[in-house]
């Protein structure tokens, strides 16, 4: 299956791949190398997402996109929550490159849009929707909701940053590392 590299420069976007960081619910990288790939319907998707945000000054912020079934099994490992993290016996739609996690930037200053809770943050106050968080931040995630919406991406309840392809489950196979030619892992 082949990939789209997700580039800064090509797709308009910030890239800030937090796993391949310390900056992560692990505390230490799950990726030797950073890289963004998505499947070329994904890819497509997020484009015309981030022409939505640049069309009201904003900038999406890229914080995953494919995870090899490899890094799939070392965030299960470390924390198996199947409320926030898919099993890897299922297969998660980032493992087939039909998923990406991300933000909002303002592109004027720079600065990351405030959404009540941090990327990867396993609480209720982190679900779409979520009334425990100020109402800036709720007007903020359904801003990236409807831009990511009108460009053609479902969401998952439970996580503000998660957007997937409809039905992905059913269209694409989960990849490992090797499979995708990433060199991630």
């Amino acid at each position: 299956m082949l990939l789209t590299e997700i580039t800064e420069d090509r797709f308009g976007v910030e890239l800030d791949l937090v796993y391949a960081t310390d900056r992560n619910f692990t505390g230490r990288p799950v990726y030797r190398r950073a890289a963004c790939y998505l499947v070329p319907e994904a890819a497509d998707k997020l484009a015309e997402a981030s022409r939505l945000a640049a069309a009201v000054g904003l900038r999406l912020r890229v914080l995953d996109a494919f995870r090899p079934a490899e890094a799939q099994w070392v965030l299960w490992n470390h924390t198996p929550d199947a409320d926030f993290l898919a099993d890897p016996r299922r297969g998660s739609p980032h493992s087939m490159g039909a998923a990406v996690d991300l933000t909002l930037v303002d592109a004027a200053t720079g600065k990351v849009l405030e959404m009540g809770t941090g990327f990867d943050e396993m609480v209720k106050a982190s679900y779409h929707g979520s009334t425990e968080v100020s109402e800036e931040a709720q007007r903020n995630r359904f801003t990236l909701l409807g831009i990511m919406s009108a460009a053609g991406f479902d969401f998952y309840k439970v996580e503000w940053w998660h957007y997937q392809l409809f039905n992905a489950r059913a269209r694409y196979p989960v990849l490992t590392d090797a499979a995708a030619g990433s060199a991630m892992m």
